[in-house]
């Protein structure tokens, strides 16, 4: 692998990809530790320490993983990638609502390029409605629950204004790095942000851990860590190939199609979206309680306990039911709406292609659909139970919620953003007859 890494840099085409993708996640880091106008960055460094990392922010739990802990300090790129996930999955989903979005995914590079105007459009105005509630918030002192400090030093109409387009802004360059990446680096830039930022807080976050729990329950997370890693790349990798044969057929003097393939499906078919839905939908209530001010009343209501008793406390068993069952919902849910049985029978007999004792057309559908429903189960169980995992073993001897990005949606970003990106440059390799990373 080390030679294989000497020969990418020897290459100039693929040495310049690299050194620009490094470059550009090295500027991503620098504003993110780049405080807004007009935050108290010293109160904000003193409400963090008091409350333990920001663990209390529930709600942003999820947008501060991704942004590799900028929220929590209201940086320039505070508001990170999460706009445009969130905007590029709405467009995904409405693929099936709106038959326009349909049309325009099978018109080809015109249409994906209409589709990707229209992410951008959305994931601004995402951005702006995202940072008006996290401005609103810091100067409510919700943000970080716990600390009495004012995380604005002005509080002013026109103070808020300029953090919120300040983040905004960030927002769209972060956007503008990932598509940046993409085009003319390695890898998919939005996932290497986002890889770029969990991996930044992995020293910080070990480091409280050994601190705060002692040697024996850190080596006890270290181990548990290398484990889940070994077995999430162990099952990212597996697939189900289903054989496809292609019928000889001419084309005026050439002769094509003959050969044997297969159609892989993948165990986690996917990915890492079912568990930033559950998340999302699990944060949906202590958000309104936060907006609406209920979660500090004198005397809360039932529901009010409820709320923070079974949706908010990731350490109740109910929590974790919740969560697991969330999961396995949206990994068939979007597996659903993503891979469709009918569309790949008819790509296979349109090109003549079929599978083996199976007719084309609607018995290759239905087999399809079969062998789908199949592989889901275990890959949305696994899922669930990766997603989980922290909220198992973090929790020993008591302490609350970990942050270690070693678990749930972490792991499953820094795998697979880190295979694919080797295979990437493996490909890239092996195209100019250099040894490549897989032996």
């Amino acid at each position: 692998m080390l030679s294989a890494f000497v020969s990418s840099f020897r290459t100039p085409d693929l040495r310049r990809k690299i050194l620009l993708t490094l470059g550009v996640i090295a500027l991503y880091r620098v504003g993110a530790a780049l405080p807004s106008p007009g935050v108290d960055y010293k109160n904000v460094e003193q409400c963090i320490a008091l409350v333990s990392g920001g663990d209390n922010a529930g709600i942003y739990q999820l947008i501060n993983l991704f942004s590799g802990g900028a929220l929590l300090h209201l940086s320039v790129f505070a508001i990170g990638i999460m706009p445009y996930i969130t905007a590029s999955i709405i467009i995904q989903l409405l693929r099936v609502v709106i038959p326009r979005f349909e049309e325009l995914n099978k018109e080809g590079s015109a249409g994906q390029a209409k589709l990707t105007q229209y992410t951008r459009y959305l994931s601004i105005a995402l951005a702006v409605l995202q940072a008006t509630g996290l401005v609103a918030l810091a100067a409510r002192g919700q943000l970080l629950q716990g600390c009495t400090l004012p995380i604005l030093a002005d509080t002013s109409v026109f103070g808020m204004i300029i953090i919120v387009l300040v983040m905004t802004s960030g927002a769209a360059l972060i956007m503008w790095f990932g598509e940046i990446m993409t085009e003319r680096g390695v890898g998919n830039g939005m996932s290497l942000l986002i890889f770029a930022g969990i991996a930044s807080r992995i020293p910080a976050e070990g480091r409280a851990i050994l601190e705060s729990r002692g040697g024996a329950i850190f080596a006890i997370v270290c181990v548990a860590a290398l484990l889940v890693l070994i077995t999430v790349i162990f099952i990212e990798q597996g697939q189900r190939r289903i054989p496809v044969q292609y019928a000889k057929r001419m084309v005026g003097r050439r002769m094509y199609g003959g050969s044997s393939t297969y159609l892989p499906i993948k165990v986690n078919q996917a990915g890492v979206i079912p568990v930033i839905f559950a998340s999302s939908l699990l944060y949906l209530p202590n958000l309104i309680q936060q907006l609406t001010g209920a979660a500090s009343a004198a005397d809360p209501s039932w529901w009010q306990k409820a709320i923070n008793t079974y949706l908010v406390n990731p350490a109740n068993p109910v929590y974790i039911g919740i969560y697991f069952a969330l999961i396995i919902f949206f990994t068939y849910f979007y597996v659903a709406i993503t891979f469709n049985p009918e569309e790949r029978a008819d790509d296979m007999k349109r090109y003549g292609g079929f599978i083996p004792g199976i007719r084309p057309g609607r018995p290759t559908a239905d087999y399809l659909n079969f062998v789908l429903s199949r592989i889901t189960l275990p890959g949305s169980i696994y899922l669930g139970v990766v997603a989980v995992l922290p909220f198992l073993f973090l929790n020993m001897g008591g302490g609350g919620q970990s942050n270690l990005p070693f678990g749930g949606t972490a792991v499953l970003i820094i795998v697979s953003v880190g295979l694919d990106t080797i295979k990437q440059i493996e490909s890239q390799l092996m195209q100019r007859n250099y040894e490549g990373f897989l032996k």
